[in-house]
């Protein structure tokens, strides 16, 4: 059994929504743009990377890299880089793999950002493709799953203003959702009017997360930290900018809402002053930046620093949603997924069987791997 084609297919899917809010007019699709207060691009178009792994034999496996910007970066990365020392290798060697590939640009310095989201969709690639072969789904290849359903939170709520935040919430409510993240960072006073708005509505019994997107200095998140303990928020994620550890863990040590982060990491190796220095309480890493390996080996630190995980999932589409739900399964320290309704019908668009969430949990996807199928075909025809 040995790996014979490994193929990247970066994709641009139009939509009619941006993620957090409405589109600019620019429809190019590399005409990217920022969103104030916000300081990340964004793409007026869905755009991923899917890597497609096949063995000798004829089994497939497929991995999703978190990429909605430049998705043609990856793929070059996987194409160039990864699939040379992939090819001829044995697929079920899943940790040499994913350190080989760790090693070929390590000297160099590129042990984050794109060079890592390529090895990610590859190693989500790998579990899926050792599911197939072993006729196992990758949460048993994980060591079993802890829950048969991953409870999750709805995420962004996208509306211009507090009373239709409220409305979209209470909409969720009665589909049997009770817990929701708020993409604020809009200033101190209004992300605290917004957050109390949903709590009126809502009640007590809801959870409410907010995120920041970093744009706060410390003593601003200091009193934005208050105000949310006193909303009894549930997590207070992407306060401050993400390099700046120390903050952070003042932060944590001056308020007493949970601090969240993870994002913006790829590795352990990255995650490990956060959890030594006390910076964050939960801790983010998404599948599609970190891959299942990671995710599993990130959850199994922070178990021992009592640290609960919340993975991030947001625009990546059906193979990073299933891979995620996988992972989330198999940790013991799980504390909500994320949910992006949006992007999750976006994503059953590309997949032959489609994924289910239903009254605030992911149903486990069935059968061996990841459980899910790509409609190659549609897929093709949206390659960028």
């Amino acid at each position: 059994m040995s790996i014979r084609k490994v193929e990247a297919i970066p994709v641009r899917i139009k939509r009619d929504q941006a993620y957090l809010g409405s589109l600019p007019e620019a429809v190019d699709p590399q005409a990217y743009f920022t969103r104030p207060p916000y300081r990340a691009l964004y793409s007026a178009y869905f755009e991923t990377a899917f890597v497609k792994i096949t063995t000798a034999d004829g089994a497939i496996g497929w991995g999703e890299a978190l990429a909605p910007v430049a998705p043609e970066v990856v793929s070059t990365i996987v194409e160039q880089l990864l699939a040379p020392v992939l090819i001829g290798a044995d697929p079920l060697d899943g940790n040499v793999l994913w350190n080989i590939m760790y090693d070929l640009m390590r000297e160099r310095g590129y042990y984050g950002g794109f060079m890592l989201d390529a090895i990610s969709a590859c190693d989500t690639a790998l579990w899926d493709l050792r599911g197939k072969i072993l006729h196992q789904p990758v949460y048993q290849l994980l060591g079993g799953a802890y829950r048969d359903r991953v409870p999750c939170y709805v995420s962004g709520l996208p509306r211009p203003t507090a009373e239709g935040r409220v409305d979209l919430a209470l909409d969720f409510r009665t589909q049997g959702f009770d817990a929701f993240k708020l993409a604020a960072g809009h200033g101190l006073r209004q992300d605290i009017a917004s957050v109390t708005a949903l709590r009126k509505s809502l009640g007590e019994d809801t959870t409410l997360l907010l995120d920041a997107h970093w744009v706060y200095a410390l003593d601003e998140a200091a009193q934005l930290g208050h105000a949310l303990t006193e909303l009894d928020v549930g997590f207070f994620e992407a306060p401050i900018n993400p390099e700046d550890v120390e903050g952070h863990a003042q932060l944590a040590a001056a308020v007493a809402v949970p601090i969240a982060h993870g994002e913006t990491e790829r590795t352990r190796y990255q995650f490990r002053p956060w959890l030594m220095q006390k910076a964050a309480d939960i801790l983010q890493p998404d599948v599609g930046r970190a891959g299942v390996s990671e995710v599993v080996k990130i959850a199994s630190m922070a178990e021992a620093f009592n640290v609960k995980m919340a993975p991030h999932l947001s625009v990546g589409l059906g193979i990073c949603i299933a891979a995620t739900i996988h992972a989330a399964a198999a940790i013991p320290n799980l504390y909500l997924l994320e949910y992006q309704p949006p992007v999750f019908e976006i994503a059953n668009l590309l997949l032959k069987s489609p994924l289910t969430c239903n009254a605030g949990h992911y149903e486990m996807p069935g059968g061996a791997g990841l459980g899910i199928e790509m409609d190659e075909d549609r897929l093709r025809k949206l390659q960028a």
